[in-house]
């Protein structure tokens, strides 16, 4: 499968990689769970999204596809802001469907300072606009709790997520990653996600680079029950300037 294919040479381009730079300090370490960080104030940084998800593996040419291009900057070294454009591409039985997926505006907001708390706070704030004006704006937060144990980091992200509309549908979501430092550029973990209204749990590696002029993600996770996408894989590509 073409996916594979992907997730191995990307793979492979991490762990060489890893070996040859010096860590960014605004990197992620995950693809789904947000860490304890914000930009530094007035950087900018552009970050390519790609994910795939598959609902059933036996038929591996039903999937999703999408993609987004984001735009972000620190307004201080605690609060930044970025804008998402994002396209999509559903390749279905007996035909593909693609184009404009809508956009998204986030800011998040850093608490304290690191180790000031238990844990680390952080609050995320996203509106989502659908390219069909008919259906209703998407407001998501997050509650980001993290922690740095030595080269271990821990991130736990409840989210909430809810339509605008008088009687706006909402879930409760949840996202964990556990990742550790193995070299000064290169960090390998593990990653969860769901929903614990619609009951969906996956779980999957995660592997992260960082040199001074780049960074990269790569994570893939599997559904453990019916009610999940069997596969969804995702990569990062950040660049700041």
């Amino acid at each position: 499968m073409k996916n594979n294919r992907l997730f191995g040479l990307m793979l492979g381009l991490f762990i060489i990689f890893g070996f040859m730079r010096d860590i960014y300090a605004d990197a992620r370490s995950f693809v789904w769970t947000y860490e304890y960080q914000t930009m530094p104030q007035k950087t900018w940084e552009i970050e390519y999204y790609f994910t795939c998800a598959v609902p059933d593996l036996d038929k591996s040419s039903v999937n999703t596809l999408k993609q987004w291009l984001e735009l972000e900057y620190g307004i201080t070294n605690n609060w930044d802001v970025a804008m998402y454009q994002m396209y999509k591409i559903n390749n279905k039985q007996s035909e593909t469907d693609s184009g404009y997926d809508g956009f998204k505006i986030r800011t998040r907001y850093r608490f304290g300072g690191e180790g000031k708390f238990i844990v680390d706070p952080l609050i995320y704030l996203e509106y989502i606009r659908d390219p069909d004006f008919n259906k209703p704006d998407v407001i998501e937060m997050k509650l980001v709790l993290a922690k740095d144990i030595g080269n271990l980091n821990i991130s736990y992200n409840q989210i909430f997520e809810r339509n605008l509309e008088r009687r706006g549908k909402s879930d409760s979501e949840y996202a964990l990653g556990v990742s550790y430092r193995l070299t000064s550029a290169l960090r390998m973990g593990i990653e969860s996600k769901g929903s614990y209204n619609k009951q969906e749990n996956a779980i999957g590696p995660v592997l992260s680079w960082s040199g001074r002029k780049c960074w990269f993600s790569l994570g893939g996770i599997w559904g453990m029950n019916k009610r999940t996408d069997d596969l969804q894989t995702r990569v990062i590509v950040g660049m700041p300037f």
